[in-house]
């Protein structure tokens, strides 16, 4: 075993270049870059601008998952009621927000619309209570 590396020849060159053995970590890099940053970055300039159109009266879900009502804006902190019955309120930070429930759409030169995500499309006609067709 050892004769073999004292008969190699110390001047023979490697037949790869340099740049050769960098390919693969590049394109590892360029893989990871879209296949976790890109879309990572995408979810935060979305959440961003949920953030941002955040206003009284809009339904919130919590990062803690507290659903309630917005009913005042002040800066970055918001009051929100989570009970209307017993009239509690809760005071958050406005990056505590996860998401909207029933966010209103301005259709072009017309009232906002509610738009309810329970109500029923036209894929569902047709169709009982547990996703099969009628006959």
């Amino acid at each position: 075993m050892y004769l073999a590396i004292l008969a190699a020849d110390p001047t023979k060159k490697s037949s790869g270049s340099g740049l050769l053995t960098f390919i693969p970590i590049l394109a590892i890099g360029g893989a990871m870059y879209f296949l976790l940053i890109r879309p990572q970055r995408k979810r935060m300039k979305n959440q961003q601008g949920l953030l941002k159109t955040i206003d009284e009266g809009d339904e919130i879900i919590t990062s803690g998952g507290i659903y309630g009502f917005v009913t005042a804006v002040d800066g970055d902190v918001l009051w929100v009621e989570i009970d209307h019955e017993k009239k509690v309120e809760i005071r958050i930070h406005r990056s505590s927000v996860s998401r909207k429930i029933n966010p209103t759409v301005e259709p072009a030169g017309g009232e906002p619309v509610v738009v309810d995500p329970n109500a029923p499309n036209n894929a569902d006609q047709g169709k009982t209570d547990d996703g099969k067709a009628a006959q």
